[in-house]
């Protein structure tokens, strides 16, 4: 078998944004991240609803108007 062929591991303290705190093994020493388990709505059945309303204001500001428009439908080929 090969010799150091696997990488280095650390006892490594994981840590949310949420709080939570895990204690593991890992090849990167403390690791930092934005949702985990504890937080997430999947594991948590909490539903976020994400503010679409600002969205289609700022649409409408842009485009004018949030209604779908028609165009006029395109001239037959003459053969």
């Amino acid at each position: 078998m090969k010799e150091n062929f696997h990488p280095e591991t650390h006892e490594t303290t994981i840590t949310c944004t949420c709080g939570a705190v895990y204690h593991t093994v890992s090849t990167v020493k403390n690791l930092r991240v934005g949702i985990c388990a504890g937080c997430h709505p999947f594991f948590t059945g909490e539903q976020r609803f994400v503010d679409t309303a600002g969205r289609v204001d700022k649409f409408a500001q842009r485009y004018g108007s949030i209604r779908a428009g028609r165009r006029a439908p395109k001239p037959a080929a003459t053969a």
